[in-house]
C-alpha cells in the first residue's frame, strides 16, 4: 500500500460522514499543508491523488515548487504575507492566496499584480472569533471590505473567504465562529464567492458540518 494512503482514506471518510450529515451536494476540497513536510511527503500524497498543497511561507513555497516543478501541483498560500514578499509569491504563480487579511494587502497585491500584468485569485481573512492574535477582517467589516476590493482592484480575483476557527477547546465556540463565517460567505455567493475555506486538523469536521467547502489539512495527513 502506497505511503499516507490507508490514513488519507480514513480522513475522506469522516469529511464524508460531516458532509452527508448537513448537505449531500456539497463538494469539499482539500488543501494538504504540507509547511512542515519535505518534497519528498508531497510527492507520496500526489501519488494517492491529492493535487492541491498549501505553504505557509514564500521561501518554502518556492523552494519546494522548484523541486516539484515536474508536477502540476496546485499551490495554495496560507500564511500571513509581508509586503515585501508579494512580488516573489507573485512570481510562483500560486492557484490561490487565501490569507488576504486587510483592503491595505489587497491593494498592494493588486499593485504588484497591475505591474506584472497578471490577475491572482485571493480569499479575504476574516477573523470571525475576533482574537487579537490572528490576522483578518472582523465579521462586522466582512462584507463591506469584500466589495471595497471588488470594486477598486481590478487585478485580484476574490473567490470567497477564508478563516481560522476559534482557538478554544469549547466545541460550541468554534461552531459558533463557523457559523458567523459561513453566514458571511452565504451573502456573498451573489458577488461571486465560491469558496468558504474553514477547518483545519483539529475541527475540521465542525467546518464541514457548518457548511465549508476547502479544508486545510496539515497534521491529520503527514502523520
Amino acid at each position: 500500500m502506497k505511503r499516507y494512503e490507508e490514513n488519507f482514506d480514513k480522513i475522506l471518510q469522516r469529511i464524508e460522514k460531516a458532509r452527508i450529515e448537513v448537505n449531500e451536494y456539497n463538494i469539499v476540497n482539500i488543501i494538504a499543508v504540507s509547511k512542515y513536510s519535505s518534497a519528498y511527503d508531497i510527492k507520496d500524497l500526489y501519488n494517492i491523488g491529492q493535487r492541491a498543497f498549501g505553504e505557509n511561507k514564500v521561501q518554502d513555497l518556492k523552494l519546494k515548487a522548484l523541486d516539484l516543478e515536474d508536477l502540476p501541483i496546485q499551490w495554495h498560500f496560507i500564511g500571513r504575507l509581508q509586503k515585501n514578499k508579494i512580488n516573489a509569491l507573485l512570481d510562483l504563480s500560486p492557484t490561490l492566496i487565501q490569507s488576504c487579511d486587510s483592503l491595505e494587502l489587497a491593494k498592494e497585491i493588486n499593485k504588484r499584480a497591475k505591474i506584472k500584468n497578471i490577475s491572482i485569485d485571493i480569499l479575504l481573512q476574516v477573523n470571525s472569533a475576533k482574537e487579537e492574535n490572528k490576522a483578518g477582517v472582523y465579521p462586522e467589516y466582512a462584507i463591506e471590505t469584500y466589495l471595497n476590493i471588488q470594486e477598486n482592484c481590478s487585478f485580484v480575483n476574490l473567490k470567497g473567504i477564508m478563516s481560522i476557527g476559534a482557538h478554544t477547546d469549547d466545541k460550541k465556540e468554534i461552531q459558533k465562529s463557523f457559523e458567523k463565517t459561513y453566514y458571511i460567505f452565504e451573502k456573498l455567493k451573489q458577488n461571486g464567492a465560491k469558496y468558504c475555506s474553514m477547518g483545519m486538523s483539529s475541527d475540521f469536521e465542525i467546518a464541514v458540518k457548518c457548511g465549508s467547502n476547502m479544508l486545510r489539512l496539515g497534521s491529520v495527513i503527514f502523520k
